[in-house]
């Protein structure tokens, strides 16, 4: 399977899908209009190998719940990611049994290498 969990809205998440040349049959969701269901981020945690590792703490909505101040759970973060999607660190490609999480220079680089084959 080859997919990308983006949102539309986000500046970061745009240029990086603009750098890559992804074939048609690659899908995209903006996860602002299609929430992420259980059974995909039980995928995503299956290789990211947590549901910490999906999520962002650099949402605004992190520090407004307090949440820094807190001891979250594995099941904590499954649930924030589930109810408010601003805390998937995005963007999110799954392509084939690899996955990759968020903007980093070296993980977009690692994505770009894994399209190219």
């Amino acid at each position: 399977m080859q997919k990308a969990y983006y949102l539309s809205t986000c500046s970061t998440c745009k240029k990086i899908l603009s750098q890559l040349d992804l074939p048609e049959s690659f899908i995209l969701q903006d996860i602002k209009t299609n929430k992420i269901t259980d059974d995909q981020i039980e995928e995503m945690k299956s290789l990211a190998g947590s549901f910490e590792n999906l999520f962002s703490r650099r949402a605004m909505k992190y520090k407004s719940m307090g949440l820094k101040d807190k001891n979250l759970s594995e099941e904590d973060y499954k649930q924030l990611i589930l109810d408010e999607y601003t805390f998937l660190k995005r963007p999110v490609f799954i392509i084939d049994n690899q996955i990759f999480i968020g903007s980093a220079a070296k993980t977009v680089e690692a994505l770009k290498q894994s399209l190219n084959g």
